[in-house]
């Protein structure tokens, strides 16, 4: 099995796949999560369409996240976000994830509530910087202390994540792990109203 990518048993993908139903899945959490490459995982596992937020903003702005910042400033890029989240979540079923902000702005919460499953990709601090710290494209991070920036927003941010439905920690092991324990948790969700 070298070079393959490993799939998760057939059965588990059913069974997240029959409670999912027509719901979408709305991954939640902080930069360096991994919203993006467990979602591409779990989309591609339950043969439904995956789709970055961020990069749809970016898509129908035809302007970069960071260029958006610099020119409009967060408050109109969170109005864009939540009008943008809105759209994406009116059809489903399919796998989204969310930038960093998006669950934290009051009305894009309510969208996404209402819009699918969400489930809070949760990491710790090391994990989160580790994944970070790569790149300089991070526009909240443009600060003298980008790790301590991190950290605040983590101590902000986190109190309002664990309202997502369901929690997954997101850690230093390979992502197919994670994505199944994303599968998983979508599985032990069947019969249950949430």
């Amino acid at each position: 099995m070298i070079g393959l990518v490993e799939t998760a048993p057939a059965e588990l993908v059913q069974k997240a796949r029959a409670a999912l139903g027509n719901r979408n899945l709305v991954l939640v959490g902080l930069m360096g999560a991994g919203k993006s490459a467990i979602g591409r995982l779990v989309a591609q596992q339950l043969s439904v369409p995956f789709i970055d937020s961020d990069h749809e903003i970016e898509r129908v702005s035809r302007m970069s996240i960071s260029d958006l910042f610099a020119a409009y400033g967060e408050e109109e890029f969170r109005a864009l976000e939540s009008r943008v989240m809105k759209r994406l979540l009116k059809s489903g079923p399919r796998v989204v994830s969310t930038g960093g902000g998006a669950f934290i702005n009051e009305r894009t919460r309510r969208h996404i509530k209402r819009g699918g499953l969400t489930i809070w990709l949760k990491a710790d601090l090391d994990v989160l910087w580790e994944r970070v710290n790569k790149r300089d494209t991070r526009p909240l991070l443009k600060t003298e202390n980008p790790r301590q920036t991190l950290e605040n927003l983590m101590n902000a941010r986190y109190p309002i994540y664990a309202e997502a439905d369901l929690t997954v920690q997101s850690r230093d092991v390979r992502k197919e792990l994670v994505a199944d324990e994303v599968l998983a948790a979508i599985a032990a969700t069947a019969g249950n109203k949430i």
